[in-house]
C-alpha cells in the first residue's frame, strides 16, 4: 500500500467522506470513449529546428510532443493514419502499433513525439503529471549540463564557461573540435586526428576551463572527430589529469552498414583501457538492438539517451532502469524545445541515483523558455529545472512566440495527405482483387 501511494498519489486523495470517482478525472474528458482524431505539427526555427506535434481527441483535450532537434514532422505524421481512432490511453498498445516505423538517430523522432503527446493526454484525463504514468519520483528536480559555443582562443573558450558558472549552471559540457588546434604546426595529421603534440593543446583547453570553474566542477567533453578506437584510447588518456565525467562519442564514423555505437567492443577496449569515463548513446533508439549490448557488455561507463530519438517516456526509462540495474551512469542528451525538454525532465525524476544531468543546448538563445507556458519561469533555475505537478507534461505552448518563430507558414494546420498510409499499405478488406475463401479469384469492388 505504500508502494501504491507513492505511485499513485495524486489520483487518490485523502477526505472526511467519499469522493466520487468523477473528481479524480479531468471532467472534460470521458476516458473510455476517448479517441484519437487528428495528427498536426509545426516546425520552430531554432539552433536546431525543433518539429512540435499535437495529438488532438473527440473530447478537446490533446496532446504535444516533439520529433528529435533537427528532424522533420513528416516522421511523426506518418503515423497518423496508425493512430487516428485509437484510444490515446493505451499509450503502449499504440507504440507497438508503430514501432515498426521507428529507427535510430532523427528516425526514432516520430515514435518519440507520439509517446509524449499522449502521456501528456493521459495526464492531463487522470489528473497527474506525466511522471506518475511511469514511476515513482525521486527527485524534485532535475541537474542541467552545460553546452558551451567553442573559440580557438582558450582564454576566450574560459570566460564563457565562466558566463555559464555564473548563470547558476553547476555541471558543465564542452566541445573539442579538430578545428580548435588546426591552425597550429604539426597539431593534426591527414586523418583530421589530433597528433600527440595536438593532444597537448586540446588540453590547454580544458586546463583554461578547469581554471575557471574549478576542479571539483564536473567537466565533460565531445566532439573529437573521425577517430579509430587506438585513436580514441590516446585521447582519453590523454585527459586522464583533468577528471572528465565523461568523454562523449569517442568513435563518430560509421563503419559500413554499422553505426559507431554499435561497435560495442570497441567501446569496451577504450574504456578498460582509461580512467576517463565513456560516454554514447544519444542516437540509439530502445532498449533492444540499441543500448542492450552496451549496457550487457559494459562497455561504456555512462550511456547517453535523447528521449526524442530513444523512444519517448517509456522507452527512456525502460533504458534508465536497465542501467541503474548494471550499474552504468546515465546521462540525458537534448537540443530541443521545452516540450521535449520537460517530457525528459518527467522522466528523470524517476530514474535512480545513477542519473548525472540533462543536457541543454539552447542556454544563449534569448526566447527558448518564451515557447512555453504554464511552467516556473525561469526554467532553468541554478542549474536546476523543477519537475511540474501539473497534468501531463505541466505546460502549453506560448502561440504568439512560437507563431514568430516558425520555419515556415502555417500552425498546426490540417494533414490530409497523412490520412492515408504512405509509408506501409498493407491493409485487409476491400476493395481489391483477391482469392476468396472458397480459392476463387474476385474482382470485387465492395468492402468485405
Amino acid at each position: 500500500m505504500a508502494a501504491a501511494g507513492a505511485l499513485f498519489g495524486p489520483l487518490f486523495r485523502a477526505t472526511e467522506g467519499p469522493v466520487s470517482a468523477r473528481e479524480t478525472v479531468n471532467r472534460n474528458s470521458s476516458p473510455s470513449d476517448l479517441k484519437i482524431t487528428d495528427v498536426r505539427a509545426c516546425r520552430v526555427a531554432a539552433n536546431y529546428d525543433y518539429p512540435l506535434i499535437k495529438v488532438y481527441t473527440n473530447q478537446g483535450v490533446y496532446g504535444l510532443g516533439e520529433v528529435r532537434d533537427a528532424g522533420v514532422e513528416g516522421i511523426a505524421l506518418i503515423l497518423k493514419p496508425y493512430l487516428v481512432g485509437r484510444s490515446p490511453l493505451d499509450i503502449e498498445g499504440n507504440l507497438k502499433t508503430v514501432r515498426q516505423f521507428a529507427g535510430h538517430g532523427r528516425m526514432g523522432g516520430g515514435y518519440s513525439a507520439a509517446d509524449m503527446a499522449m502521456h501528456d493526454i493521459a495526464g492531463k484525463v487522470y489528473g497527474v503529471p506525466a511522471y506518475r504514468l511511469i514511476g515513482a519520483k525521486r527527485r524534485d528536480r532535475v541537474r542541467i549540463y552545460a553546452d558551451t559555443t567553442d573559440h580557438k582562443d582558450p582564454k576566450i573558450y574560459a570566460e564563457r564557461m565562466r558566463k555559464r558558472k555564473e548563470m547558476g549552471l553547476t555541471f558543465f559540457k564542452m566541445d573539442l573540435h579538430t578545428e580548435l588546434i588546426a591552425d597550429r604546426p604539426n597539431a593534426v595529421n591527414e586523418r583530421g586526428v589530433s597528433t600527440d603534440k595536438g593532444l597537448g593543446y586540446l588540453c590547454e583547453f580544458i586546463a583554461a576551463i578547469r581554471d575557471v570553474i574549478g576542479w571539483s566542477a564536473p567537466l565533460a567533453a565531445d566532439h573529437f572527430g573521425p577517430l579509430n578506437v587506438n585513436d580514441a584510447i590516446r585521447y582519453a588518456k590523454a585527459f586522464e589529469p583533468y577528471q572528465l565525467a565523461w568523454a562523449e562519442d569517442l568513435l563518430q564514423t560509421r563503419e559500413g552498414p554499422r553505426y559507431p555505437w554499435q561497435n560495442w567492443r570497441g567501446y569496451k577496449t577504450i574504456a578498460e583501457a582509461t580512467t576517463t569515463p565513456v560516454n554514447t548513446g544519444e542516437d540509439i533508439f530502445a532498449l533492444e538492438d540499441g543500448f542492450r549490448p552496451l549496457i550487457d557488455n559494459h562497455a561504456v561507463d555512462v550511456i547517453h539517451p535523447d528521449i526524442e530519438t530513444a523512444g519517448g517516456l517509456v522507452e527512456t526509462k525502460r533504458i534508465a532502469d536497465y542501467a541503474e540495474a548494471a550499474d552504468v551512469q546515465v546521462a540525458m542528451h537534448h537540443a530541443g524545445s521545452p516540450v521535449g525538454g520537460f517530457a525528459g525532465y518527467h522522466c528523470a525524476a524517476t530514474f535512480g541515483d545513477h542519473f548525472l544531468a540533462m543536457e541543454n543546448h539552447a542556454l544563449d538563445m534569448p526566447w527558448w523558455q518564451d515557447l512555453v507556458t504554464g511552467v516556473a519561469k525561469p526554467i532553468i533555475d541554478k542549474g536546476y529545472v523543477a519537475v511540474p505537478e501539473k497534468p501531463g507534461l505541466g505546460l502549453e505552448l506560448n502561440d504568439a512566440v512560437v507563431k514568430e518563430h516558425l520555419r515556415r507558414p502555417g500552425y498546426f494546420e490540417p494533414t490530409p495527405i497523412f490520412d492515408d498510409p504512405i509509408v506501409s499499405g498493407f491493409r485487409l478488406g476491400g476493395p481489391w482483387p483477391h482469392f476468396d475463401e472458397t480459392g476463387k479469384w474476385c474482382n470485387c469492388v465492395t468492402y468485405e
